[in-house]
């Protein structure tokens, strides 16, 4: 699927001795530990830390003669102390930590490149990762009544986006790659650390389709729910709709909610604003939703992005409403008005269009919210960010970090 034209760093692989390395390699692509009928497949990138499970590096250890205790540090250091380098792990033994580094191993932790922060605190991040390539992911901070904050992670699964669609500033900025495993999971441990509190909630609706990369999506999402401690239930994964894959991800039975972006109620203005439903008409979609809530007894939700005198008329919420009741029922919508990019012919809808929308949905018999836009101070949604600074790879010398605090900036994901 990739049509990748970044370029690589070369990586530094010393030579360990046979048996290790075969051991080594056998011990990294199961060290998700997962059985057959719900596992995500196993990990091509043997030589990061980052991903791996606690019994994963507890092998890890003991293949390098060391006591399985230390596998345990190791997890501890990587996800709670977050650190970042071997030589850093000043608990481990340096000759332990001397062998990881020859034997090629790395934690998989990449810069910060830029950071900017919004008026009401959501934080978006671009991430420089090892082949100069950029990624967003946004920290959206919610306090409720109590003073209790949520964290919410909005995470990238891909370098841009093949997709194209017709809104949206990641597509406009062109697709390089899938991300690996740890790349998905790093994010979630920087927005962590921007904040200094952990992260409750991960939704992928950051850069990408995550269904063109349900590998390493699932990859991520087992270690972020295993390791990191966040519940199946707190996070979300998103898709536009890839035909295959909502059955694949059925088959998983993850107690994560599936969020399908429909965006119209009809195929023909589908078509218009999300060019890839012509491959995947809207009744296959449906009935792969339907099938979806049928195995896992998981209901989905419904994204609607609102396109001011598109898709935001009255009657295009009572069609929506009837194409739901057709499909299925207990269905959630999440409206989401749009937010305004460089560039784009639509616009955002006006509050009492949002609203009549909303009303017509509720009349019908039709659960649905409507997201709040964070940070519409500035123009940056979702892609932008990362748009002005890369469509292609950073030079490879390119090592400055930019940080940029307190500028008001648009961040929604």
């Amino acid at each position: 699927m990739m049509t990748a034209s970044s370029m690589s760093l070369i990586q530094r692989v010393c030579a360990v001795p046979l048996a290790r390395a075969a051991r080594t390699r056998a011990m990294a692509a199961a060290s998700m530990n997962l059985s057959t009928t719900t596992t995500a497949p196993k990990s091509t990138d043997p030589q990061v830390l980052l991903g791996l499970s606690e019994p994963g590096l507890q092998q890890l250890a003991i293949d390098f003669s060391q006591q399985a205790y230390r596998g345990k540090q190791l997890h501890h250091l990587i996800y709670k102390r977050k650190i970042k380098d071997i030589q850093d792990f000043n608990q481990v033994p340096l000759a332990f930590r001397n062998e990881l580094e020859e034997a090629g191993w790395k934690v998989g932790r990449s810069s910060i490149y830029q950071s900017v922060t919004a008026a009401d605190g959501t934080v978006k991040l671009l991430i420089k990762l090892e082949d100069n390539r950029l990624i967003e992911t946004v920290g959206i901070p919610v306090k409720d009544e109590k003073g209790v904050m949520r964290l919410t992670a909005c995470v990238s699964s891909q370098v841009g986006c093949p997709l194209r669609c017709s809104f949206c500033a990641t597509g406009k900025g062109g697709f390089s790659r899938n991300l690996k495993r740890h790349e998905i999971v790093e994010q979630v441990l920087a927005i962590e650390e921007i904040f200094s509190h952990r992260v409750t909630n991960v939704v992928f609706m950051g850069m990408g389709e995550p269904m063109m990369n349900l590998k390493a999506v699932l990859e991520a999402h087992q270690c972020l729910n295993k390791d990191i401690q966040i519940g199946q239930r707190m996070i979300t994964i998103s898709t536009v709709g890839v035909p295959n894959t909502i059955k694949r991800l059925a088959s998983h039975k993850l107690q994560s909610t599936l969020a399908v972006s429909l965006h119209a109620p009809n195929q023909k203005l589908r078509e218009t604003i999300v060019p890839s439903a012509k491959a995947y008409p809207l009744s296959a979609l449906m009935r792969d939703c339907r099938d979806y809530f049928t195995e896992t007894g998981r209901r989905v939700s419904f994204e609607y992005a609102l396109l001011a005198g598109v898709n935001d008329a009255v009657d295009h919420a009572v069609e929506l409403a009837e194409l739901l009741h057709e499909w299925g029922r207990g269905s959630h919508v999440n409206l989401i008005p749009f937010n305004p990019i460089e560039g784009s012919e639509y616009k955002r809808p006006s509050k009492k269009a949002v609203q009549a929308f909303a009303a017509a949905l509720e009349n019908n018999k039709v659960t649905v919210s409507t997201r709040q836009t964070r940070g519409l101070d500035a123009d940056a949604a979702c892609g932008q960010l990362r748009n002005k600074f890369q469509k292609s790879p950073l030079p490879v010398d390119s090592d400055n970090l930019q940080t940029e605090e307190d500028v008001p900036v648009a961040v929604a994901c």
